[in-house]
């Protein structure tokens, strides 16, 4: 009987082998899901701009949390809004709301990288369009001169887009 129970003991080496079975296949089994969301989402939760509002920026003048309650899912990715209104303006022209460069950091893209957390505080409207940061120090900075980031950021954008792909982060 002994015998029998010593086939099912997981050994340290069993318990090694296994585990690193386990998260390989779990990893592997996650990488659709970022494939084809083009949208930055941030390392955790899914939600485009950390749950902000986008069209806030726009009408408010200031960023605003989205509510569950006033969510939309587009390209793969839920938004949430501050109200239905919000929610339905966007519906009619996400292009229009939606940050640029995918909300990845307008620095990072203008510096031919990318970074994938944001502070959804650190934002700017340049000529009708939302840009994001990871810092308001950078966005302070950028709003002082963008035209020059904003010449860099668009040249190194498809760039940065083709590797955010390759890394399994659109």
């Amino acid at each position: 009987m002994y015998g029998a129970i010593q086939k099912y003991v997981m050994t340290p080496t069993r318990r090694l082998v296994f585990g690193a079975a386990f998260s390989i296949a779990s990893m592997v089994g996650c990488v659709p899901a970022f494939a084809t969301d083009p949208v930055n989402t941030g390392y955790f939760g899914g939600i485009a701009i950390m749950g902000y509002d986008p069209v806030a920026y726009f009408t408010e003048g200031r960023p605003m949390k989205g509510s569950e309650e006033f969510s939309y899912d587009w390209l793969g990715t839920l938004w949430q809004f501050a109200s239905s209104k919000h929610r339905e303006l966007f519906i009619g022209d996400p292009t229009k709301y939606a940050p640029q460069y995918g909300g990845y950091c307008v620095g990072e893209v203008a510096s031919n990288g990318a970074t994938i957390n944001i502070d959804p505080e650190a934002w700017a409207i340049i000529d009708g369009k939302l840009y994001l940061s990871y810092s308001k120090e950078y966005m302070e900075k950028f709003k002082a001169n963008p035209s020059g980031e904003l010449a860099k950021a668009e040249a190194n954008w498809p760039a940065v887009e083709t590797q955010l792909a390759q890394d399994g982060f659109q």
